[in-house]
C-alpha cells in the first residue's frame, strides 16, 4: 500500500509540474479554438458607379441560457419575450416557456434568430437581457457574409463569384473570381470560441481578437445602361428563335473597354439565365464572320484587289473532291471580290484563298499569326477559350483545310477574339486587348488604375483598312445585312451562319444545327462601339441566318445607345430657325391644347411625344407601347371620349 501510495503521489506531481503544460494545452485545444472571421469582400462597381456586387453581413443570434444570474433571468425574461413577440408576431408566453425549458436543460446555445440584416441585428442587441452582453446577458452573435448582386441575373456570370466547397476546391468565374485573391478578398479576422456541446461553439469574448480587414473595391468598365440594353435584346431574340444559348458583347472602340457582355443559356424549362460565359470561354467555328479576315489577308498581300473578278459559277464548285455551295440558288456567276464578301459567297472566298495560297499556305497563315489570331487575348477573366488555327502537319490539316478556312470552318475562335479583330478594323488598325477593369480603390483612394493595352500597333495598311471598311458598310446597305439598314444611323459589319455538330452529316440533315452571328461597329463613319452577337442552335423552323437571328440584336443595341454617339455637325448660328421643327412643335402644342378628354390622332408622332401628350391630358390614362420609333397604330380611335384609367396601346416601329 505504501509503494502504491508513493506511485500515486509521484504521478500527481509529474502531471502537475512536469507534464502540466502539455495536458493544459491539450485540454485547451479540445474546448477552445480560434475561428476564422471572413472579411467583407470588396464591392464591384460599374463604370457609372452603380453597385454590381457587394457583401452583405448577416447575423445569427443565440442565447446562453445558463449565463444570466437567477435574479437577472427572472427580471428580464418577460421583457425579452415581449420584444421577441413584437418582432415575430407570436405570443410572448410561447417564448417564455421555450427559454425557461432551455435554462432547465442547461442549453447554452438556444436559437433566437438568423439571417438578420444590420438594422435588425442592432434591434436584437437592444432587447432586454441581451443588451447586457455576453457575460451578463448570455448574448451569442454569429456573423456571416453573403454576396449579393443588386442587378439580379444581368451580367451575373461576368461579375462572377468565388466559392469554396467542402473539399477546399475553389470556383472563380467572372471578375469577382479573377480579382478575388489580389484585391477583393481582404484579410480574415480571428475569434476564440469555447466548445459547449457536440458541434456547438460559443464565443469567449464579445469582440474579435483580430479584426478582419475588408477587401478593396473594383470599378469595372461595364455600363449598366448598355448592359441592360444588350441583355434584353439578346433575351428577346433567344426566346423568339428558341435558341440553345447566345452572347452579346459591346466594346468601346478607342479604349477596348467592355461596356456590356451578356451570356444566356436555356434551361430544361425553357427559361434563360447566365450559366456560362460563352463570349470569353466558348471557341467555335466562326463561319462567315471570318471571311473578313481571309479577304484582308489577300488584300494586304496584294494577290487580289476588290475589283478582281471571281467566278462563283452556278453556286456549286468542286475543291479537291468536295463540293462547296453558296446559299443563293443558282449562284452569283462572275462577281468582284468585294461583291463576293458583300453577298457572303463561300465559293468566292474559297476560290480567292485557294487560287493564291494553295501552293504556299504558310503565307496566308503568317498573316493570321501576325494578327495574333492563334493566341489567347489574355483577358483577366479566367477560362478564356483556346483559338485553333491549323497549319500543315496538324491532324486537322488537309488539301481542303485552306478553302474551308476561307469561309470560317476548320478553325476556332471565341466571340471575344472575333470582336477584338473587328474592333481593330474600326480603330484604324490598332488591335487592343479587351478590358473589364478600370480601377481598384479603397474608399476614394486609388490603389491601382488600368490603361489601354495594345496587342498589335497596326494590323494592316490604311489602304486595306479603307477597302475593308467600305465593304463592311455596303454589307448592311446592299449585302447580306441589308435588312438591318437604317436611314437614321449607319452601321457596318458582317453576318455569319455556320453549321455545327455536322461530323455525322446524315444525322445533321435530320436535325440541322447552326451558329448565327453578326460582328461589326457603329456608327460606320466614326465608330464609337464595336459589337458581336452569337446565337447557337436557333430553331430552323423559325430561322437560322445570321442576318435574321443575330442581326436584329446588333441593330437594337446600336439603335438604343446611338443617342450617345451622334454625328457632330458644325452649327453656324444658334439663332437659325428650323421651319420643319417649328411646324412640328406648333402642331404638337395645338393638339395638346385641343384634346383634353378626347383621344387625339398620335399616328405619325414619335412614341415618346405620343406618351407625353397622352399622359398630360386632364384624365389619367395607362399608356402601353410596343416597339419603338414612330407610332403606326393606336388602340383607341381619334375623337373617341376617354375614361379615367383607360388603357391605350400604341404600336410603334
Amino acid at each position: 500500500m505504501f509503494v502504491f501510495g508513493v506511485a500515486v503521489v509521484f504521478k500527481l506531481v509529474s502531471i502537475q509540474f512536469i507534464q502540466g503544460d502539455k495536458y493544459k494545452a491539450l485540454a485547451e485545444q479540445r474546448i477552445v479554438k480560434d475561428f476564422v472571421i471572413p472579411p467583407n469582400r470588396g464591392n464591384v462597381y460599374s463604370v457609372n458607379g452603380n453597385l454590381l456586387a457587394t457583401s452583405i453581413p448577416k447575423y445569427e443570434i443565440r442565447l446562453d441560457a445558463m449565463t444570466p444570474k437567477a435574479s437577472t433571468f427572472e427580471k428580464y425574461l418577460k421583457p425579452l419575450c415581449d420584444s421577441l413577440s413584437r418582432f415575430y408576431g407570436k405570443p410572448s408566453t410561447r417564448y417564455q416557456k421555450a427559454i425557461r425549458k432551455a435554462r432547465a436543460n442547461r442549453n447554452r446555445y438556444f436559437f433566437l434568430a438568423k439571417n438578420l440584416g444590420y438594422s435588425d441585428y442592432i434591434r436584437f442587441r437592444n432587447f432586454p437581457m441581451l443588451n447586457l452582453g455576453a457575460f451578463k446577458g448570455g448574448l451569442i452573435v454569429e456573423q456571416t457574409v453573403r454576396r449579393e448582386h443588386p442587378m439580379g441575373g444581368i451580367a451575373e456570370r461576368t461579375i462572377g463569384y468565388e466559392r469554396v466547397d467542402e473539399d477546399g476546391n475553389v470556383t472563380r468565374p467572372g471578375l469577382d473570381g479573377a480579382y478575388g485573391i489580389q484585391y477583393l478578398r481582404g484579410v480574415a479576422g480571428k475569434r476564440a470560441k469555447q466548445q459547449i456541446g457536440k458541434g456547438q461553439w460559443k464565443p469567449i469574448l464579445d469582440y474579435n481578437q483580430v479584426e478582419p480587414q475588408d477587401g478593396y473595391d473594383i470599378y469595372t468598365t461595364i455600363d449598366v445602361n448598355i448592359q441592360d440594353i444588350a441583355h434584353h435584346a439578346l433575351l428577346k431574340q433567344l426566346e423568339i428563335y428558341e435558341a440553345e444559348h447566345g452572347c452579346a458583347v459591346v466594346m468601346e472602340v478607342k479604349t477596348g473597354e467592355i461596356r456590356a457582355i451578356s451570356n444566356l443559356g436555356r434551361t430544361r424549362s425553357g427559361k434563360y439565365y447566365e450559366m456560362l460565359n460563352y463570349a470569353v470561354g466558348e471557341s467555335h467555328e466562326p463561319g462567315s464572320t471570318f471571311k473578313v479576315m481571309a479577304m484582308m489577308a489577300a488584300l494586304e498581300d496584294k494577290v487580289i484587289d476588290t475589283s478582281t473578278v471571281i467566278d462563283t459559277q452556278k453556286g456549286r464548285k468542286r475543291f479537291y473532291g468536295r463540293y462547296i455551295s453558296d446559299s443563293h440558288r443558282g449562284g452569283y456567276g462572275k462577281i468582284s471580290a468585294a461583291r463576293a464578301l458583300e453577298v457572303s459567297s463561300n465559293i468566292g472566298l474559297a476560290t480567292i484563298i485557294d487560287d493564291n495560297y494553295s501552293k504556299k499556305p504558310e503565307d496566308f497563315l503568317d498573316q493570321l499569326y501576325d494578327w495574333r489570331l492563334n493566341e489567347k487575348l489574355g483577358v483577366s477573366i479566367i477560362g478564356e477559350g483556346e483559338p485553333v488555327i491549323p497549319k500543315p502537319g496538324d491532324v486537322i490539316w488537309s488539301k481542303n483545310a485552306l478553302p474551308s478556312m476561307a469561309y470560317g470552318y476548320n478553325l476556332k475562335l471565341t466571340p471575344l477574339q472575333t470582336l477584338a479583330f473587328y474592333n481593330a478594323i474600326a480603330n484604324d488598325g490598332e488591335l487592343i486587348r479587351p478590358r473589364f477593369l478600370n480601377a481598384v480603390k479603397e474608399f476614394d483612394k486609388e490603389i491601382e488604375t488600368f490603361e489601354k493595352e495594345v496587342i498589335v500597333d497596326k494590323i494592316c495598311s490604311d489602304e486595306t483598312l479603307s477597302k475593308t471598311r467600305e465593304i463592311l458598310k455596303n454589307i448592311v446597305v446592299r449585302g447580306t445585312g441589308k435588312r438591318m439598314y437604317s436611314k437614321t444611323f449607319s452601321m457596318a459589319g458582317k453576318t455569319g451562319t455556320a453549321r455545327t455538330d455536322y461530323a455525322d452529316f446524315e444525322a445533321w440533315k435530320k436535325d440541322k444545327k447552326y451558329v448565327s452571328s453578326f460582328a461589326g461597329y457603329f456608327p460606320a463613319e466614326n465608330p464609337k462601339y464595336s459589337c458581336i452577337v452569337v446565337i447557337h442552335e436557333p430553331s430552323t423552323k423559325v430561322g437560322f441566318y445570321g442576318a435574321d437571328v443575330s442581326g436584329p440584336v446588333f441593330k437594337s443595341v446600336a439603335q438604343k445607345i446611338y443617342t450617345d454617339t451622334p454625328l457632330i455637325d458644325e452649327v453656324e448660328s444658334l439663332k437659325v430657325q428650323n421651319a420643319s421643327v417649328n411646324k412640328e412643335f406648333e402642331s404638337y402644342y395645338e393638339t395638346a391644347q385641343t384634346y383634353k378628354t378626347i383621344m387625339p390622332n398620335v399616328v405619325g408622332l414619335p412614341a415618346m411625344d405620343a406618351i407625353a401628350l397622352l399622359e398630360n391630358m386632364q384624365i389619367k390614362l395607362q399608356v402601353q407601347v410596343s416597339g419603338n420609333g414612330i407610332v403606326k397604330k393606336q388602340s383607341v380611335s381619334k375623337n373617341k371620349k376617354l375614361k379615367n384609367n383607360q388603357i391605350v396601346v400604341l404600336q410603334a416601329s
